[in-house]
């Protein structure tokens, strides 16, 4: 019976280490396997111009109570009166495979969302009123395929923000400065944003940053047709920021995958071009600083109840085509992303750091 038993153990032991493996070598595809939706798109109708007056809109306003943005940290608070007006597009929180697009009403995903304002909306809450939508996000899985479907659900989820905009156009008058922000998902939907609705159009004055963070920008396919430069100075306004995080060693194959395989805003192709590198510490293009640096990284909890801002911890430096490299990997939590990718902690690697940069940013824009 002992005998059997240790047989056991090593079977279940070898098993595990070939789990392991599989992980380690093919975990993109189990990834891609887990998350794509098994089911055709379903178009929906688009949504009213009036549904975003409603207070039940959004994740995050002004006006709501319980707003999630103005969660701060130990030893900061959000502005007083804050100058500003933020729109936040906040990145996927629906993982189902169920359907393309999440409902509105899914309390896990909104659950998600509302952490994610806590998390990355925050960070904007000293210098600007935050304003996030609810929208039918696309799932997870449409960002790990080429199909037709995963291009309609994204393009539904657009609709929606763009919808949004209007109603947080109209809501927040006619010469607030405004700051731009998004994460992953959202931050695409905010490359959209910015080429059909900012470029070009008298708004784009009334723009003190854009933070695209969480998706790639290539300098030369997108950047050319999205209104604003790449911020190249720290005290430098109506610009573009952009960074995707990864640990040593980094293999950035799950993001370029499928960039790579396609076409720029520009037309032209995105395959190996270079990619827009914001060092959120320095405020820089291509920047490189020690950990020391830092001003602060939010390490978070389960609920946010419990985070805390450790200072002068994670380096930043732009390498290779222009992902930003924190060195060596960090101890956030377990949602670190396949080849080092974290993708998920963009904002609180670096989330005092973001907090300077926008107030820094906004000053500039009021010295002007």
């Amino acid at each position: 019976m002992a005998r059997k038993f240790l047989y056991l153990v090593t079977v279940l032991i070898l098993l595990c280490i070939a789990g392991a493996f599989a992980y380690r070598f093919w975990s993109a595809q189990l990834m891609r396997a887990a998350m794509i939706p098994g089911v055709a798109f379903e178009a929906e109708a688009p949504s009213r111009a009036d549904a975003y007056a409603r207070p039940e809109m959004w994740i995050a306003r002004p006006d709501i109570a319980g707003n999630p943005a103005l969660w701060t940290p130990p030893g900061f608070k959000p502005g007083a009166t804050p100058p500003a007006a933020v729109f936040f597009i906040h990145p996927t929180s629906f993982l189902e495979r169920s359907r393309w697009n999440a409902p509105l009403d899914n309390k896990e995903a909104n659950d998600r969302a509302a952490l994610f304002m806590r998390g990355q909306a925050s960070a904007f809450n000293e210098v600007g009123a935050i304003w996030a939508p609810r929208y039918r996000q696309a799932t997870f899985g449409a960002f790990l395929t080429t199909r037709a479907d995963a291009e309609k659900a994204l393009a539904l989820a657009y609709g929606d923000v763009s919808a949004a905009f209007d109603a947080f156009l109209r809501q927040v008058g006619p010469d607030r400065p405004i700051i731009l922000a998004g994460h992953s998902q959202g931050a695409l939907h905010l490359t959209r944003l910015l080429r059909e609705r900012i470029a070009g159009k008298p708004i784009a004055k009334r723009i003190v940053a854009a933070y695209v963070i969480g998706w790639p920008v290539s300098r030369t396919a997108d950047l050319p047709v999205l209104g604003l430069p790449e911020c190249t100075a720290a005290d430098q306004a109506r610009c573009i920021l952009s960074w995707e995080s990864f640990a040593e060693p980094a293999d950035p194959s799950l993001l370029f995958d499928k960039f790579d395989a396609t076409a720029g805003f520009t037309g032209a192709a995105r395959r190996g071009t270079a990619l827009v590198c914001t060092n959120p510490v320095s405020g820089t293009a291509d920047g490189a600083t020690p950990g020391a640096a830092n001003l602060g990284t939010l390490v978070p909890s389960a609920d946010m109840s419990m985070a805390t801002i450790v200072a002068g911890k994670v380096p930043a430096r732009c390498v290779g085509r222009g992902l930003l490299s924190i060195g060596a990997p960090v101890e956030l939590g377990g949602y670190v992303l396949p080849g080092n990718n974290y993708h998920v902690f963009d904002y609180a690697l670096f989330w005092a750091d973001v907090r300077a940069d926008a107030a820094r940013r906004l000053k500039a824009f009021s010295a002007r």
